[in-house]
């Protein structure tokens, strides 16, 4: 393999590149990777936008395979500069079995790092997710935490298990000897909650608040803070391409509105919750930055883990919620939650209770489950400049503009529907 740093054209491999956030690092390196001659986008279902894509300067290659299959993997990233790690299962609901979700997240990442190397791809960027850290068992709240702060990491549900199993993985494996002779240089990115437009949560909390006189009822106690992180539209999408390992759609329900009203905690016992439209910019751009920076500051980055971070306020679900839907005419109601706390833990763990029952005859995956509920009532907050520091990362959009965006869509769309 030609040395990195003289190579004035690179080949790139995206995991799950047809994936919630796959599509958008697949973009964002078409305009912000100069260097690039090659993408390749490699997913367990391909979908038909990657065609459009395909008339540029770059060449586009998709390559349908399985992160579990190692020789699909090691095949897809012969003669690759750059890894971008993004597949993998993210699973809350109890949809899939523990051993499935190890199986992708946990084996599939051992087979990307196998698989470089094998094939002397020098360079690994992990998507990771925050959940390695927390919401932990005990519930204890990360508040304006860094990559160093010290919090007890405990955990039981198989996701974070998983993806804490894997982040380790990937770090543990910075300075590993590839084909040709080189270090591996790795590194892991951790994601919090997502919004802007396309934002169907919060599209559909609006129009359950007009049904119910412009109110919306407090679910979530407003001393419950979490980290959000701005994200653009992407452009209009056509059907397929989902990726069966990662349904980041349905995870994106319960970070962007699990309680964000009454009608959201109806939602939930339900089991219902429309998919969030695919669009991560800031944390695509925090993906492409790392890729490029990351063998010009091996020494500086290799085996570090980032927050993937921005400059919106840190507040609860539903408060954050308001800065959108009030200007478009709706009202939060109440001080404190309508439900209490101990009757939403009561019914998490019956749907618990009910889910392990009825496994052998059907799958019951509601969105409320104690997890998750522990998810939408910890305080969850990050407050770090790690990024900057290392790799001189700056968000490309502004908290201004971000909420400008995110109002002036809430407002097209309803005019639409008017």
């Amino acid at each position: 393999m030609a040395d990195f740093a003289q190579a004035q054209k690179l080949v790139y491999l995206v995991t799950g590149g047809c994936g919630f956030l796959g599509e958008h690092v697949v973009r964002m390196l078409l305009q912000r990777e100069p260097r690039l001659r090659e993408l390749r986008i490699f997913d367990l279902h391909l979908g038909s936008w990657l065609e459009e894509l395909k008339t540029g300067t770059v060449q586009v290659t998709a390559i349908q395979g399985d992160v579990t299959q190692a020789d699909e993997v090691a095949a897809a990233m012969a003669g690759a500069h750059v890894v971008i790690h993004t597949a993998g299962l993210v699973d809350v609901f109890g949809r899939a079995s523990p051993e499935t979700i190890h199986e992708v997240n946990v084996q599939g990442t051992q087979n990307v790092i196998e698989a470089c190397v094998q094939t002397g791809t020098q360079f690994l960027v992990y998507t990771s997710s925050m959940e390695v850290v927390g919401p932990n068992i005990k519930g204890h709240p990360f508040y304006r935490g860094n990559e160093d702060t010290p919090y007890e990491a405990v955990h039981r549900h198989p996701y974070p298990c998983s993806k804490a199993l894997a982040e380790q993985l990937v770090l543990e494996a910075n300075g590993r000897e590839v084909h040709g002779g080189l270090p591996l240089v790795t590194c892991a990115l951790r994601p919090t909650g997502i919004y802007g437009e396309g934002h169907q949560i919060m599209r559909d909390i609006y129009h359950q608040g007009l049904r119910l006189g412009g109110r919306l009822f407090r679910a979530i106690p407003a001393s419950v803070e979490h980290g959000r992180v701005y994200v653009e539209a992407a452009p209009p999408r056509r059907r397929g391409g989902q990726h069966l390992h990662r349904p980041k759609e349905e995870v994106a329900c319960v970070w962007a509105g699990l309680g964000d009203s009454i009608y959201m905690v109806t939602r939930i016992l339900r089991g219902t919750c429309t998919p969030l439209p695919s669009s991560a910019g800031n944390v695509a751009w925090m993906h492409v930055l790392v890729a490029r920076e990351l063998e010009q500051r091996a020494a500086l980055m290799g085996g570090q883990v980032y927050f993937c971070y921005d400059k919106s306020p840190y507040k609860s679900y539903e408060d954050f919620n308001m800065e959108f839907l009030g200007p478009c005419g709706l009202r939060l109601v109440g001080t404190r939650p309508l439900l209490p706390y101990w009757l939403l833990m009561l019914l998490a763990v019956l749907n618990a209770l009910l889910q392990w029952l009825l496994r052998p005859l059907l799958l019951y995956a509601p969105l409320l489950n104690p997890y998750t509920l522990a998810m939408a009532n910890t305080t969850f907050t990050v407050s770090t400049n790690k990024a900057q520091r290392h790799f001189g990362y700056e968000p490309l959009f502004s908290w201004e503009e971000s909420r400008t965006r995110t109002i002036l869509w809430m407002q097209a769309k309803d005019s639409v529907a008017q």
